[in-house]
């Protein structure tokens, strides 16, 4: 059975659209997941289920292409399963099993001989923490254990690619936090390549590196994260420079474009204009923002002690000086519209 190259997604999309009737649940999705931790993101309704039902080959696209570890998904749907982890969004647990038997039917599922699934199925219930009421019927289990039992099915035939829809859905604050580090640690200490579903921003902002967000069925962000945030930084640079052009003097007609680096938030007490020039003169952009806030890129390599420097020619007071944090929920509003 092929494997995925080392540096390759582990799914590709190629124009897919999928409808219900005339309803289009998804619309031209072309994305790659790359290797590691990708979060699939959007609102409720956005199309993400569908999505990871279209690469499972449960629901058949109108049209386009899916490769799932470098494997078509129309004619290798069997072979992709065997090599998934699905947790799926609701349950799918068999009345009358108890915990280990349950982890252990799925794992001879998958193809596991009876005596090594009995064995996984005893190993992955102690790491998701359920390794004390293994022998309880899945019926007495409250919400919060039934979300493990389903992660524990997931992983129980130590698949190549796990698919987690909604892993935190209806868990306490406490339960959610160490569901999430269980995630976080497959993926970061375990080396588990995962696609984290979810309409929780902070979940995936924890637990990804990489991002694929969907809104109404189609892709309109995706990246790194921490480039996401870092465009999103130099976006909005821009943005206050446009939006405070009608209160402060205007750029020159040639002023460059901010280079890329370190966003700063700056308030200064001075010639503003000055200063800005005199920043512009070593290589530091200096914009315009709103009720008296710069915004100051520092590119990469360059020491910030440089405006200090600045500064004090031009005798001017540096007041406030601060890193312009974006979040992805910056990132994910932007995307949406919403900004």
């Amino acid at each position: 059975m092929p494997d995925i190259a080392p540096s390759g997604p582990v799914v590709e999309l190629g124009s897919v659209t999928v409808a219900y009737g005339r309803h289009a649940a998804l619309t031209d999705v072309s994305a790659a997941f790359p290797r590691g931790a990708v979060g699939l993101l959007g609102p409720n309704g956005a199309g993400k289920s569908t999505l990871l039902k279209a690469l499972l080959a449960f629901i058949a696209p109108t049209r386009g292409t899916m490769r799932v570890l470098d494997l078509d998904v129309t004619g290798s749907a069997l072979d992709i399963r065997r090599r998934i982890g699905y947790m799926p969004e609701s349950d799918a647990h068999i009345p009358g099993m108890n915990a280990v038997s349950f982890v252990a039917y799925c794992g001879q599922l998958a193809g596991l001989p009876g005596v090594d699934a009995m064995q996984r199925a005893h190993e992955v219930l102690y790491y998701v923490g359920l390794g004390e009421a293994r022998y309880r019927n899945l019926e007495t289990y409250s919400t919060g254990m039934k979300q493990r039992i389903k992660l524990a099915q997931a992983l129980v035939h130590d698949p190549d690619l796990l698919f987690l829809d909604e892993p935190t859905n209806g868990m306490d604050p406490k339960g959610r936090e160490e569901m999430l580090e269980l995630i976080r640690d497959l993926a970061h200490a375990k080396g588990v390549n995962l696609i984290l579903s979810s309409h929780l921003l902070p979940d995936v902002e924890f637990t990804c590196d990489h991002v694929v967000v969907l809104d109404k069925g189609r892709v309109v962000a995706h990246g790194p994260i921490a480039e996401l945030k870092r465009s999103m930084a130099h976006a909005v640079v821009l943005d206050a420079a446009e939006r405070a052009a009608s209160k402060v003097t205007p750029e020159p007609a040639d002023a460059p474009q901010p280079k890329t680096g370190r966003v700063f938030e700056l308030h200064i007490k001075g010639d503003e204009a000055a200063f800005r020039e005199a920043l512009r003169a070593v290589g530091l952009d200096c914009r315009p923002g709103e009720e008296e806030m710069l915004h100051l890129v520092v590119p990469d390599g360059v020491d910030l002690r440089q405006v200090f420097a600045v500064a004090a020619r031009q005798k001017v007071q540096v007041r406030h000086l601060q890193p312009s944090v974006m979040t992805l929920e910056d990132v994910f509003a932007r995307a949406l519209g919403e900004q």
